[in-house]
């Protein structure tokens, strides 16, 4: 997808912040690749993809050379030079690498299985990380890095193939009905989880939607259909417009506040082409 030439603003205020966390290609001196969000090395790559920005890039192609040199051999990633390595952590980076066209890479291919390997009983992907205590929701898996997993076996022969991936799926489907805080990390469907965000970056009701819309498990399934309608009530003209943004983001052409969205409107159109 070429840049379009209204965007291009977008793009040049981009690449003007990659030194703002203390090293080239908006990481940190020390390697830290999600550090700084909106402008990590995680949400740029993300964000320049959505521009239109080609894989084959230099920059891109950097950031995925980053993102690989964080690859361990047992299939994990990890993003920063000290601490853990949780399940988010190579889940995050699996979903980039998958979007400038890794999928098939040898290194990718173990990760899945490793991910598959480490699979929660309740379908989705569970850290042990507990920063708000332990408690009976903390059993639960993570429905955003689920979330997020799906978004990155989409790129792989799995999809609408593999039963662990509807397990997934189902996982995330039961959050909508029960809309229970969940997991380690309290991921809940709230208020905030309704509010149109763009660009994809939390777990949010249209990013929700969007991922599922993959899945053939979900496509049919009432409560797929009521999150579809939720997002349907919200659309401006039959485009999607922007309830919920980082401030830091405000500057941005393609994704204004309170506006309609081209960029985004696209990825609805997906949606209903997925489910076509």
């Amino acid at each position: 997808m070429a840049i379009a030439e209204q965007y291009q603003s977008d793009i040049d205020a981009i690449l003007a912040k990659r030194y703002d966390n203390g090293a080239d290609y908006w990481t940190t001196p020390d390697k830290r690749l999600c550090k700084g969000s909106p402008f990590s090395a995680l949400n740029c790559g993300f964000m320049l993809l959505e521009l239109g920005m080609e894989p084959s890039d230099p920059v891109l192609m950097k950031i995925a050379d980053l993102f690989l040199s964080s690859w361990r051999e047992d299939g994990r990633f990890k993003l920063s030079p000290q601490g853990a390595i949780y399940p988010c952590n190579t889940i995050n980076a699996a979903n980039l690498l998958c979007h400038l066209g890794y999928a098939s890479d040898s290194r990718l291919r173990k990760t899945f299985d490793h991910l598959l390997e480490i699979q929660h009983s309740d379908g989705g992907w569970r850290c042990n990380k507990f920063s708000f205590g332990r408690g009976a929701e903390t059993d639960f898996s993570n429905p955003g890095p689920t979330l997020t997993a799906l978004n990155a076996f989409r790129f792989t022969g799995l999809l609408n193939k593999e039963q662990a991936l509807d397990r997934a799926v189902e996982f995330l489907l039961e959050h909508w009905t029960t809309r229970m805080p969940l997991d380690p990390c309290h991921y809940g469907i709230g208020t905030l989880f309704m509010q149109v965000e763009y660009p994809f970056a939390n777990y949010n009701l249209f990013v929700y939607v969007y991922v599922l819309s993959f899945y053939d498990r979900a496509k049919r399934d009432q409560r797929f259909l009521d999150a579809l309608g939720i997002l349907q009530s919200k659309l401006v003209d039959g485009n999607i417009a922007v309830e919920r943004l980082n401030r830091n983001l405000a500057g941005l052409s393609f994704c204004k506040k309170g506006e309609p969205s081209d960029m985004g409107t696209m990825r609805y159109r997906e949606i209903l082409k997925n489910l076509d």
